[in-house]
C-alpha cells in the first residue's frame, strides 16, 4: 500500500518519475549499502527494517530507496515533506499507523527534507519510533550531525548515499531511452559521446540527468539525424553548476581548498578555488577564509602571506570580479608555496585554554602603571626595568607573567621560513635569562 498525502495524480509525469525503479533489483548505485555485504542488504535478508536517515545530495535516490525498502518488507508507505507539514500532519500519520498496526501491518513513515523540521517537530517522532508504531526513514541533504536532534539520531542509523558516477548515470540514461514509451525511437539519435556528456553535466544527480535528457528529446526534430556534442550543447544551453552555498558541498570544498594550501599543493588549491568561484560562491567569503589560512597555517613563517591575503580581500571589495578573483588566486598560490607553521595557531589555542583553566592571577606589581603618588607608595611599578635601557634592548631575567605561570611557554616557532630566525632569537634570549643574576622570581 502506498500513501502519499500531498502528491495528487497528474496526467503528466516527468521522465525522472517515470523511470523510478519498481523493484529493488533495478535500483542502481549505493553498492556500499545494497551490495551482498551491505548493512541494508543484511537487514532485508532477515526481512527486517529499522529506522534510518538517508543522507545524500539531491538526485541520488533517497525517496526511491525508501519506497523500495518498504515494498521489500511488505509494509505500508506513508510520506510527508518537512517543507509542507507540521505537527498536526504528524499526528494524523501516527493515528493511521496505529490503525494499521492493529491490523498487523507495519508502517514506514518517510519524511523528506527532515532537517527542515524544528526541534519540537523532530521530537514528535520519538515516542512513536520507540513504541514501534512506525519505522522512521528520514531523507536529508544536510549533515545530520548538525541538523538533526541528538535524540532522533540515537534512534536511527545514518546511511550516506553517494552521488552517481558518470558510468552509472550513463546507464540510467540508456535505460530511459530503451524503456520509456514516450522516448521510444530516440536512442539511435544520440551518438556515443552525447549521453556521457549529459551524465557529466549532471554532476552525480540522476534527476538532473533525466530532466536534461527529456529536455533534449523534446527539442529534437527531423533535421537532427544524430545528436552529437555540438548539437547537444545547443539544445541544453549553458550548464549552470549550482554551488551548495549552505550545505555539505560548500564546507567540503572549502575544506579541500584549505587543506590543499596547508599541504603546499598550488595546483590543487587553485582547482578548488576555481570550482567554488565557477559554482557561484561569494568571492568575499573565500577571501575571508584565505586570511584565516594565512594565520593558521603560515603564521610567522612568512608574515607576507597575511598581508597578501588582506590585499586580495581589499581588491575584491574595491573592484569586484574579475580583478578581485585573480588577486585571491594570487594569494592562494603564494600561500600554498609559502613555508608552513601552525605555531601561532597552536599557541593561541593553548593560551586560551590556560586562561580558561587557571585562576585570574593579578598583574604583578612591577608591571602596573603608577600615575599617582599613592599608587607608587603601594609599590606599583616598583623595580620595573625599561627594556630599551638594557643591553640588546632586553631585560635579562625579567618576567612578564604572574609568578604562578612564570615557566609557561606555548609559542614554539618552527624551523621553517622566518620562524627559524624567530626561534634562534628566542633561544638566545632564553640563554640570557638563564645567565642573568637578576631573576624576577626565584625557585
Amino acid at each position: 500500500m502506498t500513501d502519499d498525502l500531498f502528491n495528487a495524480n497528474k496526467p503528466y509525469q516527468p521522465l525522472a518519475e517515470r523511470m523510478r525503479p519498481a523493484r529493488l533489483e533495478d535500483y542502481l548505485g549505493q553498492s556500499h549499502l545494497l551490495g551482498p555485504d551491505g548493512p541494508i542488504s543484511q537487514q532485508l535478508a532477515h526481512h527486517t527494517l529499522h529506522s534510518m536517515i538517508l543522507w545524500g545530495p539531491p538526485g541520488v535516490g533517497k525517496t526511491t530507496l525508501a519506497r523500495l525498502l518498504t515494498k521489500a518488507v511488505d509494509a505500508d508507505f506513508m510520506q510527508i515533506s518537512a517543507v509542507m507539514s507540521g505537527v498536526k500532519d504528524i499526528r494524523e500519520i501516527i493515528d493511521r499507523a496505529r490503525m494499521a498496526q492493529q491490523r498487523g501491518r507495519i508502517t514506514v513513515l518517510f519524511v523528506d527534507e527532515v532537517h527542515r523540521f524544528n526541534k519540537s517537530q523532530q521530537d514528535a517522532f520519538l515516542p512513536h519510533v520507540e513504541a514501534g508504531t512506525v519505522i522512521f526513514i528520514g531523507a536529508t541533504t544536510e549533515n545530520p550531525s548538525f541538523e538533526l536532534n541528538r535524540a532522533l539520531l540515537s534512534r536511527a542509523t545514518v546511511y550516506r548515499l553517494q552521488p552517481f558516477s558518470e558510468d552509472e548515470l550513463t546507464a540510467v540514461l540508456e535505460r530511459a531511452l530503451k524503456e520509456d514509451v514516450q522516448l521510444a525511437g530516440r536512442a539511435e539519435r544520440f551518438d556515443a559521446n552525447a549521453l556521457q556528456l549529459i551524465a557529466r553535466a549532471a554532476m552525480g544527480d540522476a534527476r538532473r540527468a533525466l530532466n536534461a535528457l527529456e529536455s533534449v528529446c523534446a527539442q529534437v526534430n527531423d533535421d537532427d539525424s544524430v545528436i552529437d556534442a555540438e548539437r547537444l550543447a545547443d539544445l541544453l544551453g549553458e550548464q549552470i553548476k549550482g554551488f551548495d552555498k549552505g550545505g555539505d558541498v560548500f564546507y567540503e570544498q572549502i575544506s579541500a581548498l584549505h587543506k590543499s594550501v596547508r599541504g603546499s599543493d598550488p595546483d590543487a588549491a587553485l582547482y578548488w578555488l576555481c570550482r567554488m568561484l565557477e559554482g557561484g560562491v561569494d568571492p568575499l567569503y573565500v577571501a575571508r577564509r584565505v586570511v584565516r589560512m594565512a594565520s593558521e597555517d603560515i603564521g610567522n613563517a612568512d608574515p607576507r602571506a597575511l598581508q597578501l591575503a588582506i590585499n586580495a580581500w581589499d581588491v575584491q571589495t574595491r573592484l569586484g570580479s574579475p580583478e578581485g578573483e585573480l588577486t585571491i588566486a594570487q594569494a592562494v598560490i603564494y600561500m600554498a608555496c609559502a613555508p608552513k607553521s601552525n605555531a601561532v595557531y597552536s599557541a593561541y589555542n593553548a593560551m586560551r585554554k590556560t586562561v580558561a583553566d587557571t585562576p585570574d592571577h593579578e598583574v604583578p606589581m612591577h608591571l602596573r602603571n603608577a600615575p599617582t603618588g599613592l599608587m607608587k607608595d603601594m609599590g606599583m611599578g616598583e623595580d620595573y626595568r625599561y627594556a630599551h635601557d638594557e643591553p640588546e634592548a632586553f631585560a635579562a631575567g625579567e618576567s612578564y607573567l604572574p609568578e604562578a605561570l612564570k615557566d609557561l611557554r606555548h609559542y614554539s616557532p618552527v624551523d621553517r621560513g622566518l620562524e627559524s630566525k624567530i626561534r634562534a632569537k628566542l633561544d638566545h634570549l632564553a640563554a640570557l635569562n638563564r645567565q642573568s643574576d637578576r631573576q624576577r622570581y626565584s625557585d
